[in-house]
C-alpha cells in the first residue's frame, strides 16, 4: 500500500530542496546586509497565544493538540507571536532597536489551494523599539531589496499601501463606530479580489445606512493621498495618518524604490493587530494570491503582558514567491548546479581502498568530492562525474605503484601525470 503525503503538505525532492534553499538563503542573505539578526523559536507553542493574538475562531485555521499533561497547543501559524513573547522575556536586557528576522517552518488548518499550502516557510522582517515611519520604510525597502535581487521589476510587483489609523478614522468621522471596525475591516479587505455589486452587497449587510455607504464607496474610490481631503473633511488624527503616509512615500523615494510602491486605500490587512501603516506585495497582473505583507502593530507586545513598545514587520512565504518566480522564468536559470571539486575514478578494483582513501583525504581538506561504487570502464565513471558536474577528475591506476596519479580538467579536457605529494602540496596552496 502506498501512502501519499498529506494533502497540502510538500515532498523536497534534492531539486526541490535546491529551490528551497536558494529563495531562504536569499532570504538570509538580504536580511543580514540590511542589518537584521536572525531567530527563532519552538515548532509549537501555547494555543492560548495565538487566540490572545487573532480570537478564539483562529482554532479552527490551525493545528491544534492536547498533550498528556493536558495542555492545549498549536503548531505555529505565525511566528509573530512567539516573537512578543520572546522579546517581552527579555526586554530589558535586549538592545533597541530590535531588529530580527526568522524563516520558520509554518502550518495552517485550511483548504489547500495555488499558492496557499498546510505546510510552508515563510520570511519574517521586524524592527522593535522605532516609533517613527523611518522603519516602516526600512522594512518595505528590505523586502524591495530582496525581490529586486531575484530579478522582479516594478513591471512585474506593486507594493500596495495604506494606514489603519487613517482608515479608522475616516470611518469614525463618516459615523462608524468603533466597536464595528474589525468586521467592516473584513469586508474591505475583500474589495480587490470580489466582483463590484459583490463587495456592495456584502458592505449593504455591515453597513444598513445608505448615506454612509455611499460615503465608504466614495472613500474607497480615492486613487491617491491627495483626492482624501477632497473626500471627507479630516480630523485631526485622519490628518496626522496622511502626513505620516505622504512622508513614507518621500522615504521610499529618497531610498530609490518608489516605483514598486503605490497608495491603495482599500489595503487594510485581515489582522485586527495593525495599528498603523499597513502594506501587500502583489503581482502586478493581480492574478496571485499576495505574495507577503506587513505593517505596524504597536500593541501586540502589551497584550503578552509586557510593556507598549512601537513595532512594524512582514512576513513573505515561499509558495507564492515560487509560482511567480517560475512564470517570469526567473527561478531555474538562477539555481547553483550541483557541483563537485573532484571525482576519483578507479578502474581497476585493486585500487579500490586508495580511491576511497584519496577521496577521503580530499573531503577533509575541504573539497566537494566523490567517487563510484563500482570498478567501471573509465568511459563510464568520466560520464558519472560530468554528471554530477565535478571539475576535475583524479583517476587512479597502475601508476599509483609509483605515488602517481592522473588528474583531468573537466572543462578543457587536459590531463596531467603527476606525483601524489606535489598533488597535495598544491591542495595545500
Amino acid at each position: 500500500m502506498k501512502i501519499p503525503p498529506v494533502k497540502g503538505t510538500r515532498d523536497f525532492y534534492p531539486p526541490d530542496m535546491a529551490r528551497r534553499n536558494w529563495i531562504i538563503d536569499g532570504w538570509k542573505r538580504v536580511s543580514v546586509r540590511n542589518g537584521f539578526e536572525e531567530y527563532d523559536g519552538p515548532i509549537f507553542e501555547y494555543l492560548k497565544m495565538f487566540q490572545i493574538k487573532s480570537g478564539d475562531e483562529i482554532v479552527e485555521q490551525l493545528f491544534s493538540l492536547t498533550d498528556r499533561g493536558g495542555r492545549e497547543l498549536a503548531l505555529r501559524p505565525e511566528i509573530t507571536p512567539t516573537l512578543a513573547r520572546m522579546v517581552n522575556q527579555q526586554i530589558n536586557s535586549l538592545p533597541r532597536p530590535i531588529k530580527w528576522f526568522s524563516v520558520p517552518r509554518l502550518f495552517r488548518a485550511e483548504r489547500p489551494q495555488k499558492g496557499r499550502l498546510r505546510e510552508f516557510f515563510q520570511w519574517n522582517i521586524d524592527i522593535i523599539g522605532v516609533d517613527d515611519v523611518l522603519a516602516d520604510a526600512e522594512t518595505i525597502f528590505c523586502a524591495l531589496d530582496y525581490l529586486q535581487e531575484v530579478g522582479l521589476t516594478p513591471n512585474d510587483i506593486v507594493v500596495k499601501i495604506s494606514s489603519r489609523e487613517m482608515l479608522a478614522a475616516l470611518l469614525q468621522s463618516i459615523g462608524i463606530a468603533e466597536g464595528e471596525l474589525e468586521d467592516l475591516y473584513v469586508v474591505l479587505d475583500k474589495r480587490s479580489r470580489l466582483p463590484g455589486d459583490t463587495f456592495e452587497q456584502m458592505l449593504a449587510e455591515k453597513v444598513p445606512d445608505e448615506n454612509k455607504r455611499k460615503k465608504i464607496l466614495g472613500l474607497m474610490a480615492v486613487e491617491s493621498i491627495e483626492q482624501i481631503s477632497d473626500c471627507l473633511e479630516l480630523n485631526e488624527t485622519a490628518r496626522e495618518s496622511v502626513d505620516e503616509l505622504k512622508r513614507l512615500f518621500g522615504l521610499l523615494e529618497v531610498m530609490g524604490v518608489a516605483d514598486f510602491c503605490m497608495f491603495d486605500i482599500s489595503t487594510v490587512r485581515g489582522l485586527a493587530y495593525y495599528t498603523g501603516i499597513v502594506y501587500e506585495i502583489y503581482d502586478r497582473g493581480g492574478e496571485l494570491r499576495a505574495i507577503g505583507g506587513g505593517g505596524r502593530y504597536d500593541n501586540l507586545l502589551r497584550q503578552f503582558g509586557g510593556p507598549a513598545i512601537p513595532a512594524t514587520g512582514f512576513g513573505i512565504g515561499d509558495s507564492v514567491l515560487a509560482i511567480l518566480l517560475e512564470e517570469k522564468g526567473l527561478l531555474e536559470k538562477q539555481l547553483p548546479s550541483r557541483k563537485l571539486d573532484y571525482f576519483v575514478v578507479c578502474v581497476d578494483e585493486v585500487y579500490r581502498e586508495t580511491a576511497v582513501k584519496l577521496t577521503m583525504k580530499l573531503r577533509s581538506a575541504g573539497f566537494a568530492a566523490n567517487f563510484s561504487y563500482k570498478a567501471a570502464k573509465l568511459s563510464k565513471q568520466l560520464k558519472q562525474a560530468s554528471e554530477q558536474n565535478a571539475g576535475r577528475c583524479v583517476i587512479i591506476g597502475s601508476e599509483i605503484e609509483n605515488d602517481q596519479l592522473i588528474v583531468k580538467n573537466m572543462a578543457t579536457g587536459k590531463q596531467e601525470l603527476i606525483k601524489l605529494d606535489k598533488f597535495f602540496a598544491e591542495l595545500k596552496s
